[in-house]
């Protein structure tokens, strides 16, 4: 089978698409308003190139903080998921499962903070089917077009940010009512901008933490996915300890 997957890769019968946001000093990263403490943004430090330091070579140190730009939360990045694994916990095959595409694109052009449901989830299922076990919900709101403006992909004003998302009873009941790995999107974060103004606050890292799955945020690229019938690779750094890791992922699609 692998020889075949090989071949197939080969041929161009499998494509392999990049949902990853590229990494730089420049990523759009969440802002957390005061009390709260932010993340240090990406940087490199120039450790040598090809002088003195390092003659034949050139390498940096890297800085950054767990959750930046695309990035995987694992359950110990939240309280309800403080006794769970850690990145380097999380085992393989859920980090390769299938993966379907839920487009609200429309409902968020007319409003930034639209929520997903229950009953919209519902719809799609009773179209394409259940959601697959061990698999990904990614949701394409076509946020993804902001991903190189630190402002706009916020979105925040006065009252706070304004991003789509899941509503609570939606991340509650896919963290408890279907056997998903994650889910996810292509905002900042797995949970809508207004969310910590719901019951629970931030319900998506609430539950889905909670119940062993995880989020994976900035996707990239959602456009190329068919709506069911992909693969997802997320490829996070297997930090010991780690609540969170940018992460390198794609997917693979028959073409």
């Amino acid at each position: 089978m692998l020889t075949e997957l090989l071949s197939a890769l080969d041929r161009g019968a499998i494509r392999m698409i990049d949902l990853t946001n590229t990494l730089s000093s420049d990523t759009p990263t969440l802002r957390l308003p005061e009390p709260f403490s932010n993340l240090i943004d990406f940087s490199l430090e120039e450790v040598s190139a090809y002088n003195e330091p390092g003659p034949f070579w050139k390498h940096h140190n890297i800085r950054t903080g767990e959750h930046i730009g695309t990035h995987i939360d694992a359950p110990v990045h939240w309280i309800s998921g403080r006794e769970g694994k850690d990145v380097a916990g999380i085992g393989l095959p859920r980090l390769v499962g299938p993966a379907v595409v839920l487009d609200v694109r429309a409902e968020v052009e007319d409003d930034p903070d639209f929520l997903i449901d229950v009953p919209r989830i519902e719809a799609w299922e009773a179209e394409h089917g259940r959601l697959p076990e061990n698999g990904w919900l990614l949701l394409r709101t076509g946020w993804e077009k902001y991903s190189d403006d630190q402002e706009a992909f916020l979105n925040a004003d006065e009252n706070g940010s304004h991003t789509p998302g899941l509503s609570a009873e939606a991340a509650e009941w896919l963290a408890t009512e279907r056997p998903i790995s994650g889910i996810g999107v292509d905002t900042v974060g797995i949970d809508a901008g207004k969310a910590a103004e719901f019951q629970p606050p931030f319900p998506a890292h609430h539950h889905l933490l909670g119940h062993d799955k995880y989020g994976v945020t900035s996707l990239q690229n959602l456009a190329q996915l068919p709506v069911t019938g992909a693969v997802l690779v997320v490829a996070p750094l297997p930090i010991v300890g780690g609540t969170g890791s940018p992460a390198r992922v794609f997917a693979l699609v028959e073409e």
